[in-house]
């Protein structure tokens, strides 16, 4: 009987883990435009935030299967190069309301340019290109981050929603200001709007492909 009662309660005990997994995997997060970053810098050590990293290239490519299989149904894979460290991370279809709220799974690579050779020969291939540079801040309760991108200079509060809300007013951030798209679909918005023929959000491509 007590075999039997194991394996009866098995299954509800992987739904609870799952479930736990889920909330803990899940990512609330806002996006806005920084005007001043030094303004916005002192404002965040004012409300009692530390910079935990400096200001740093990070470069981050998207990739996707034939027929753009996950953009069609809204999922993301992605391998970050941030400073020396990468990472892949793959992000399920997102809730968007006043903020955008998707299930993140993000693991560290040893070996980003060998990921990148195993993703191509399964299949996958580069979607998308873009990088900043980021700058982390941190109050232990959630993350502020900066970054400076080919297109403008954004900022992203990431954290339990009460939370980003609360940190928006103290930063000065109305809810007006809230930006829930990605940064590929900020770009292409900004292409349609400046008429640019870049075709990846970089440095270089934007640089190079500025309309006279």
């Amino acid at each position: 009987m007590g075999d039997l009662q194991w394996f009866v309660e098995l299954p509800h005990e992987r739904d609870a883990r799952a479930y736990i997994l889920m909330k803990r995997n899940r990512e609330v997060e806002i996006k806005f435009r920084v005007d001043d970053v030094r303004s916005l810098q002192r404002r965040l050590k004012t409300a009692s935030f530390r910079q935990i990293t400096r200001r740093t290239l990070e470069q981050n490519t998207l990739y996707d299967l034939p027929g753009e299989v996950l953009r069609r149904r809204g999922e993301l894979l992605r391998l970050r190069k941030y400073g020396h460290e990468w990472l892949l991370t793959h992000k399920a279809k997102g809730i968007v309301a006043r903020h955008k709220t998707r299930i993140e799974t993000e693991t560290t690579v040893a070996d980003g340019v060998k990921l990148d050779q195993i993703l191509r020969a399964l299949g996958y291939a580069h979607s998308f290109r873009y990088e900043k540079y980021r700058a982390e801040w941190s109050d232990s309760s959630g993350h502020v981050v900066i970054d400076e991108t080919p297109i403008g200079i954004f900022g992203e509060i990431e954290g339990p929603a009460i939370w980003i809300d609360r940190t928006a007013r103290t930063l000065g951030i109305d809810r007006e200001s809230y930006i829930t798209q990605s940064y590929m679909e900020l770009f292409f918005a900004w292409k349609r709007r400046t008429r640019s023929r870049a075709r990846e959000m970089t440095f270089a491509g934007v640089r190079g492909n500025k309309e006279s």
